[in-house]
């Protein structure tokens, strides 16, 4: 594991710890817009969010939206949508950063029903694919490629 740790930094990959939580969800810690938030990353969820009650809180700008969310054990969740956000998961960063928002109370629930502590969102596939991440499940280790300076 050191070889490919040695060859995705040379391809300008940064290394993020996760952090494995009572329910075996990974957890790790971001900024959006200079603020800091604790969320769950999640390879099936196809966007990231915030929930609703942390839109002030991370100084975003809500609009509305027509889309239905659903997962977690929840169907035909209103949503809105925040565009343009910086976020930033260790020194990876992108500035185009576009958020679903919706009631998290189901699943910050289910967290603490199992002594888990509550998150403010679930970075999803998106930063996922953006990021061309390698997850390292033995090591609890997230590895995304930087992007260009105008993403």
């Amino acid at each position: 594991m050191k070889r490919l740790e040695k060859i995705l930094k040379k391809n300008k990959y940064v290394k993020i710890s996760l952090k494995k939580i009572a329910t075996n969800h990974l957890e790790l810690k971001a900024k959006i817009n200079g603020v800091n938030g604790r969320f769950i990353l999640d390879t099936g969820a196809s966007n990231s969010c915030v929930g609703l009650n942390a839109v002030e809180n991370f100084k975003l700008i809500a609009e509305e939206s027509e889309t239905k969310a659903a997962g977690a054990g929840a169907t035909d969740m209103e949503t809105q949508l925040s565009e343009n956000n910086l976020l930033k998961i260790g020194s990876w960063k992108t500035k185009k950063f576009h958020l679903v928002l919706f009631d998290l109370s189901h699943v910050n629930t289910a967290l603490t029903q199992h002594n888990a502590k509550e998150v403010d969102g679930i970075i999803g596939a998106d930063i996922l694919q953006s990021g061309k991440a390698f997850i390292d499940y033995n090591k609890n280790v997230l590895y995304l490629k930087k992007l260009k300076k105008n993403k």
